[in-house]
């Protein structure tokens, strides 16, 4: 007979165990081994992430969560930045809280210091504080609460910010952690204690609107990072300096590749020659790559009708993040500058009639769009206004979308390897199953694209994670994450199954039987947006791009202007094998050019003088090897394109 004071746990490896109602992960852990216990700063309960101190009552799947895992890390940092508030809120009595969630790397808080003012140079005296407040060990102490009870709290506390995020939540689902002398409104989850934060830094503030509306108050955001080692802080700031060295706002103006300009407008990228190549050459070759999967190419306007986008349900979804309606003057036409490409390729499928033998068709377009970010949410090429999609938009019957899908991570796989991102892994975006209104479509339609993207990354042999939650208003999707050289990870192109533009756009092909049928849409994009991965790209390569894609491939410098006809008759020579570069006249040292060509990361350095005229030859020198030798240029030519192969 069941014992019903007792539930059964299952851990991540499908072992069971029995354990008393009300056990806690901390207490499930222990039962395990001591040292387990040790690291244990959080515990995963179903889908939810819980304290590790949380009565479980229900029969429950259990994983134990340490720093070693990304929701245990996210755990560790929103508790650091309760850290950082009761620290504030100690040496600025009076400060008010915003919110202070983690991210992926670290936390923020965004505080009303009302009087008070902080900067950077205050860091040292808050961070003493919090470590201060750390070695107390207090404990992150979970506290459910009435709606009524909390409001009258934060009433006599005066804190207006609280009061607001009290109004949007239901009475039963409220609680307050408190940690020493802090107590906040929070859903948690929390590590045990503050003594398991050994090693803090705070980073940077800024400011930020509250609730990311400029109507609201500007408030202070600062940010930080913890760990449970100094060593590991040590190795996080030594990890940063050189993120500094590689950041492609100071590299794209170093290299000469992109400047935004204030007359202009803010998040609107200026391409320089230099930069003009590298996009070129990298829209070429994913061209060549899309040309022999079958795609054709297509170009739509830069705007748009409100109506296509409304009729697509981006009106709907974010049209508050697209710039204002152009009105057009006496006829009273609206249109918006584009905020994506989908629905201007629906209408193409639209202009002949579709039989199930021309299927799939594959629309492809380097897309400009436009997005209104808030202005302090933009950064370098990483966040911008107006950027470039290697979009395409794939029309097939619904038994041609695993296929399909299965030919388009071939093409994202294709283009990473190729350009260096060989350490990836892959999201599978998934509905949120506890909020479905937040999506358009039928469940059946649903069920069978998230069936599609499952089986086809399975197939593929993917490393995946899922997240629900994470899939398009329309469809679900499956994001490709790729880790750079310094470990960071960064989400780079994406693949979406979506049946519900077709429906929107009563997009039909005749079938075999004669009737009509609506074909399902899969969205592609494997660099994502041209800017954001130009940036990853320069970071990841430290700006030494493979040799295909540099855009000064070679510089040739002769050692006097008395070679200086020579050098140009070798340019024009190399040009013809389709080698890029510039002759350097200046009226410089070698040893300052050469220099000066290291810096701009070309990777051949052509020198040319008395011998090298004489013979008919020229002296190679690559970037970070040294000097290679002579070589006629017929030879040096086809050692370059044995190297420069894609």
């Amino acid at each position: 007979m069941k014992d019903e004071s007792e539930i059964i746990i299952t851990l991540p490896d499908g072992s069971q165990r029995n354990y008393p109602k009300g056990v806690t992960a901390m207490q499930i852990a222990l039962s395990i081994s001591e040292g387990l216990a040790r690291n244990v700063i959080a515990a995963k309960v179903g889908n939810e992430v819980w304290d590790p101190g949380r009565a479980i009552e229900e029969n429950s799947l259990v994983k134990l969560l340490t720093w070693n895992d990304t929701d245990g890390k996210a755990t560790f940092w929103h508790s650091s930045a309760h850290l950082l508030a009761e620290a504030l809120e100690a040496l600025y009595p009076g400060v008010k809280f915003g919110t202070g969630p983690s991210l992926e790397r670290g936390f923020y808080y965004d505080v009303d210091l009302g009087e008070h003012s902080i900067s950077q140079d205050d860091f040292p005296k808050i961070e003493a504080k919090m470590l201060e407040l750390a070695r107390q060990k207090n404990e992150y102490v979970r506290q459910p609460i009435g709606k009524e009870e909390a409001i009258a709290y934060f009433k006599e506390k005066g804190d207006e910010y609280k009061l607001e995020l009290l109004d949007g939540l239901e009475d039963g689902s409220i609680t307050l952690y408190q940690q020493g002398n802090f107590t906040d409104l929070c859903k948690g989850p929390h590590i045990p204690n503050t003594g398991i934060i050994k090693a803090i830094k705070l980073t940077n503030i800024a400011g930020a609107y509250w609730r990311n509306k400029q109507e609201n108050k500007m408030l202070t955001r600062i940010y930080g990072i913890t760990f449970p080692k100094q060593k590991e802080l040590d190795e996080h700031l030594a990890l940063m300096e050189e993120a500094k060295k590689r950041d492609h706002r100071r590299l794209g103006k170093d290299l000469e590749l992109f400047a935004f300009s204030e007359k202009v407008g803010q998040g609107l990228p200026l391409w320089l020659p230099k930069g003009a190549m590298l996009r070129e050459r990298l829209e070429s070759f994913l061209r060549k790559a899309q040309t022999r999967a079958g795609y054709l190419p297509v170009v739509t306007p830069h705007i748009g009708s409100k109506e296509l986008y409304v009729t697509s349900g981006h009106w709907d979804k974010y049209g508050k993040d697209s710039f204002q309606p152009i009105k057009t003057p006496n006829i009273g036409e609206e249109y918006l500058l584009k905020p994506m490409n989908c629905p201007h390729h629906c209408e193409i499928y639209k202009t002949s009639p579709r039989s199930y033998k021309d299927l799939p068709i594959r629309f492809a377009e380097f897309g400009t769009v436009y997005r209104y970010e808030q202005s302090g949410e933009l950064h370098g090429l990483t966040r911008v206004r107006g950027f470039t999609q290697d979009d395409a938009h794939i029309f097939c019957r619904p038994d041609q979308v695993k296929s399909e899908f299965l030919k388009v991570i071939d093409l994202v796989l294709y283009v990473f390897n190729s350009l260096g991102f060989d350490d990836y892994s892959a999201q599978i975006s998934l509905r949120d199953p506890e909020n479905k209104q937040k999506y358009i479509g039928a469940d059946s339609d649903w069920e069978k694209a998230e069936t599609a993207i499952i089986e086809a990354a399975a197939e593929k042999g993917l490393e995946t994670v899922t997240e629900l939650g994470e899939a398009a208003f329309y469809g679900p999707k499956l994001d490709f994450m790729v880790r750079d050289a310094l470990g960071r990870k960064w989400q780079l192109g994406t693949i979406q199954v979506d049946y519900q533009l077709p429906q929107r756009f009563q997009l039909e092909y005749t079938g075999s039987d004669n009737q009509k049928h609506r074909p399902v849409m899969i969205h592609r994009a494997p660099f994502g947006s041209m800017e954001r991965f130009i940036a990853i790209l320069i970071e990841n390569t430290a700006g030494q791009f493979p040799l295909w894609l540099s855009p000064d491939q070679i510089a040739i410098l002769p050692i006097s202007e008395k070679y200086a006809e020579y050098a140009e008759e070798v340019f024009f020579q190399l040009q013809d094998h389709d080698i890029r570069g510039f002759v350097d006249h200046r009226d410089e040292k070698i040893g300052r050019k050469i220099r000066d060509a290291e810096v701009t990361k070309v990777p051949f350095m052509i020198i040319v003088g008395e011998k090298e005229m004489e013979e008919g030859k020229i002296s190679i020198r690559r970037k970070g090897e040294g000097d290679l030798g002579s070589l006629t240029i017929a030879e040096f030519a086809d050692f370059f394109k044995k190297e420069a192969k894609v």
